[in-house]
């Protein structure tokens, strides 16, 4: 079965790049140099109708941790109600509780609000100090994806943990992100035995127009479609 790319993106020219690359599914967000947050509702809409391809939104509304109060759920139910009239194909979101574990009460409206779309727990998961019963939790919850680099700085490095949660995993699919390159793509599909993963296939562009005493930065990642293309073949050889 041939492995799945889903390529995390933060503009259209990201996400073009993506396709013509061969992604077969986009993470849409924002802010992707802290991790993601919500995107502009624009970009997704530009994404759904002009690439006619699948499109997971990210659903954060803040950067830094994932403990939400009542306020930030109200705006994330919000946000999820745009993502289901545009038309995506699913949500991402993760909600912890401050000991670092699920918060099933949030998920659970996350959930009843997203209805038929699908749901990827994104990394939050890395966080979680018991990654077993969590894995469970989020299947009894009803989550189809969790997104995970085996709680390391990379899914290379936290390929064990990974491989432990693919093998356990009975109703959703667990997918490797977090530095998956050409060079190490296909040692992480065969390490972890995971039939998705994740990457951002990108590089940095400098905008010279920004530079000077007042600054609202420089660099941005910008997916590669050669990048894209590389990994892509990469997995295929593994797969």
């Amino acid at each position: 079965m041939p492995v799945l790319i889903e390529v995390c993106i933060d503009s259209f020219a990201s996400a073009a790049a993506a396709k013509a690359g061969g992604a077969d599914r986009l993470e849409v967000c924002s802010a992707l140099a802290i991790g993601g947050t919500t995107p502009s509702f624009g970009l997704v809409e530009q994404c759904v109708a002009d690439l006619q391809m699948p499109v997971m939104m990210m659903i954060r509304p803040h950067d830094g941790g994932f403990v939400y109060d009542n306020d930030h759920i109200e705006t994330m139910l919000g946000d999820i109600e745009v993502a289901k009239s545009i038309g995506v194909q699913g949500i991402v979101f993760g909600v912890l509780t401050v000991q670092r574990t699920i918060d099933h009460q949030a998920c659970q409206r996350l959930l009843d609000a997203a209805e038929n779309l699908e749901t990827t727990f994104h990394r939050a998961f890395d966080l979680i100090p018991d990654p077993l019963a969590a894995l469970h939790q989020l299947e009894s919850l009803g989550i189809n994806r969790v997104l995970t680099s085996g709680q390391q700085s990379t899914a290379l490095a936290g390929a064990g943990l990974i491989r432990e949660l693919t093998d356990q995993a009975s109703s959703l699919t667990v997918m490797a992100g977090a530095g998956v390159t050409a060079e190490n793509a296909r040692q992480v599909v065969e390490q972890t035995g995971v039939q998705e993963i994740h990457a951002s296939a990108s590089g940095l562009a400098t905008d010279e127009q920004s530079q000077g005493e007042i600054c609202f930065g420089t660099q941005r990642r910008i997916t590669c479609a050669e990048k894209v293309r590389a990994i892509k073949d990469a997995v295929s050889i593994a797969s």
